[in-house]
């Protein structure tokens, strides 16, 4: 049985929650991760270091990590003391491996093979990059940390340098790619920055792969205010300069007043869908009432196992060299559900 190639593209704690999920299935998994995060623990090592962002990269090598269980928390342990206040183990052994090997890419591969990860984590790019915003009043703003604290409607964003380029790595696993999975995760700060690399985005929609966007459930201040998911999927196409998305994954089930409540107390509301919409654009709704998990102090998440399944079904119902039983899958497109 051929092996399913699947390209996640993101960053956040959604790629590697998501990543986590996927890594039991008998999947290659390929993660390209976003390198402009410039805050906390990684912005004081880009500041110092002149390197890209560690710490997206060092959470999916963690979720996709066969180590012990003691090696993974160890890569994940954050110090308290003064002068390494915030900082992660895992943040300081890429820095580290950086200046060893002189390259982030090697020193990312070098990790992987100490964590013994299953599949790959490739960076966005190997370039100390700083992401832009240039919001609908003509603003920049710079500093992926920065944009959504401007509480202002998103134009685009960009990277500087402009000409950063992707690792061969990265290109490559997007060109032999059956699936290509966009988030979940920040849309402008964690999925598109990724796109916004050169190379990137051309090899997405150049690929034959088929594209997948899992929607966040609900919006995020200051970034996506009142974004439904055919938002989402309109800004991802006007990076792209083409509509290349097959298939998205939105959630359809309902919230109670009191988790509203919370939410539009930090300014968040649900992420909405409209089927017509999505048809207009020929993006295929993937949905069910289990998708999402709403946790004992009232936070919406993912079911992560439910998410995962839902691609792998995706992914082998797309592969025709693949025999399967659809029966032996959990998961189901929308209507069977219900």
């Amino acid at each position: 049985m051929k092996q399913l190639k699947l390209v996640l593209i993101g960053g956040g704690t959604g790629l590697s929650v998501l990543a986590r999920g996927l890594r039991s299935f008998p999947i290659d998994i390929t993660a390209i991760v976003t390198v402009a995060d410039d805050g906390g623990s990684t912005g004081k090592i880009r500041h110092e270091m002149d390197i890209p962002a560690p710490g997206d990269v060092r959470n999916v090598l963690a979720a996709l990590s066969d180590a012990e269980p003691t090696l993974e928390q160890l890569f994940q342990y954050r110090f308290e003391e003064d002068k390494i206040s915030g900082h992660s183990l895992g943040n300081l052994l890429i820095a580290a491996m950086t200046n060893i090997t002189h390259d982030f890419g090697h020193a990312v591969k070098e990790l992987s093979k100490i964590l013994n990860i299953k599949g790959r984590v490739i960076p966005s790019t190997v370039s100390s990059v700083a992401l832009h915003a240039e919001m609908e009043d003509g603003e920049i703003v710079i500093g992926e940390s920065s944009i959504p604290k401007k509480h202002k409607k998103i134009k685009r964003v960009f990277l500087e340098p402009a000409d950063a380029e992707p690792m061969n790595e990265a290109v490559e696993a997007l060109r032999d790619a059956d699936l290509i999975v966009l988030g979940p995760g920040s849309l402008y700060t964690s999925v598109i920055s990724t796109l916004c690399v050169n190379g990137i985005s051309k090899a997405l929609v150049e690929s034959d792969a088929k594209k997948l966007y899992v929607s966040n459930i609900m919006t995020q201040p200051g970034e996506t205010d009142d974004y439904t998911v055919v938002d989402h999927i309109d800004a991802i196409h006007q990076q792209l300069g083409r509509n290349v998305l097959d298939f998205v994954i939105a959630n359809e089930l309902k919230f109670d007043e009191k988790i509203l409540e919370k939410y539009e107390e930090k300014g968040s509301k649900p992420v909405l869908y409209n089927e017509t919409e999505l048809k207009e654009r020929g993006v295929e709704l993937v949905t069910g009432k289990d998708l999402a998990l709403i946790s004992e102090n009232h936070h919406v998440r993912h079911r992560t196992e439910i998410l995962a399944e839902m691609i792998y079904e995706i992914a082998l119902q797309e592969i025709s060299t693949i025999e399967f039983d659809p029966d032996q899958l959990k998961s189901t497109r929308h209507g069977d559900r219900h």
